[in-house]
This record gives structure tokens, sequence and C-alpha cells, in this order.
């Protein structure tokens, strides 16, 4: 495919994985929703321990310093997220992304192929964030995995990259934590990532790269995979 290739074929461990995912569902009203995609990230500080992002998981001692250099706080999710799905509706990007209000909170599943420290980081950043909206005291989990064939693992895997605990007033990545209610809880987004490669694969079936049109589709920006208010002004 050439907006998401070959997505939901296969799995294979995360040290030889080219694909890297984020994933969260973080509760918030639909208000809070709207007023966290229109206010910008705030620094890296709202990240407690950046350097930290890998111990205990699969990566376990290595160093993330210097991946956080590229991290860009100035901009709002909006921008951030409504840019990339552009870019993929172009062709531009072979990267996926959902992103929703749906059923009292934010849902997000983001593809990557390739380790695009800018991109991922200000995604863990935007989500990091995302606390001071919350609409529960309770931390949220989300979570930073390798996966070639775009899957959502099991909570007891072992190719967890990091895991990013969102509270209120800061986030934090924490070196264990049992998964099994955020994946439960991510399985029906995963869902809706899958339908969108798959709607993807037949138009990229039935375009004719020989006709000279450069390909283009406007499945990214259907409501069932970005909420309306993310495109706003895009």
């Amino acid at each position: 495919m050439h907006c998401i290739s070959d997505a939901s074929e296969g799995k294979s461990e995360a040290n030889v994985s080219d694909t890297f995912l984020v994933a969260a569902r973080i509760p918030m009203t639909r208000e809070s929703f709207e007023a966290w995609l229109s206010t910008p990230a705030s620094d890296l500080s709202r990240i407690t321990n950046p350097a930290d992002m890998f111990d205990g998981w699969f990566w376990n001692g290595g160093n993330a310093d210097r991946k956080w250099d590229s991290v860009d706080a100035g901009i709002t999710p909006r921008e951030f997220f409504s840019e990339g799905i552009e870019d993929a509706c172009s062709g531009k990007s072979s990267d996926g992304c959902i992103v929703l209000h749906r059923d009292g909170a934010l849902e997000a599943y983001l593809f990557h192929f390739g380790y695009e420290e800018w991109s991922v980081h200000t995604a863990l950043l935007m989500f990091a964030a995302a606390g001071e909206f919350k609409s529960e005291d309770t931390e949220d989990t989300v979570l930073f995995w390798a996966e070639t064939g775009g899957n959502l693992p099991e909570a007891d895997d072992d190719g967890w990259l990091a895991v990013l605990s969102v509270g209120r007033s800061e986030a934090r990545f924490v070196a264990e934590r049992d998964l099994t209610d955020t994946v439960a809880g991510l399985r029906p987004v995963e869902s809706r990532f899958f339908d969108m490669v798959e709607r993807l694969g037949e138009e990229e079936e039935s375009w004719d790269p020989d006709s000279g049109r450069d390909f283009h589709t406007e499945t990214p920006r259907d409501p069932a995979f970005v909420d309306p208010a993310v495109l706003e002004g895009a």
C-alpha cells in the first residue's frame, strides 16, 4: 500500500520490526477534548523522567536522553495530528493515524514506519499534556511498541518499548504496570485502525500508477477514523 503498507500482514518481534506504534485512551469530556486540541503542548517538563523512557521494558537500559532533543512543544495537538493526516492523504507519508473522541474518551492509534523520533516523542508529549484535561483522577496509560503488522500485543507480551503514565499535573515513564485493562480498552480503536488499513488497500489496488496521476485518498479524513474537530482549519 502507498499510505500504510502491509499493516495487517504477520507479526514480528520488536527487535526486528521497522514499524512503531503509540496508542492511548484517556477519559475526558467532549469540551475538554476540543480544548486539548487547541492548547499548545507544555514543554518537556510535563514528563518528569524522559531519560527513563525504556526502563523495565524491551529496550531496558537504553538511554533516551538524545531522542527528546527534537520534540516540538510549541504546536497544538490539532496542528500536529492534522498535518500528519494530510500528508497521509496526499501520499507524502506512509504513516497512519486514528484520533477520536468516543465514549467519553480521547482514543488514538498512531502507526509509524521507522522510529521517527520527532513524531513519536512529540505524540507522547501531546498525550502527556492531555492529563490537564482528564475527567478522572486515576492515571491513564500510553503505550509505545514495535510491531510490523500494526497489531496491539497482548498485555503480557514482552515486546513493549515504553509505558507512559499520565496524571492530571504530570506524566512519567513507568518501569512496570499491569496492562490488562489498558490493552482491553484499546481493542476497539485497534479495530478501527485495521478498518482504515483495509479501505486504503482497496483504494490502492484500484489506483493505476501508470496513469500519471498521483495517489490521493480521503480515507484518513473519514470521521470514522479522525474526529472532525482535529481537522478544523486544515
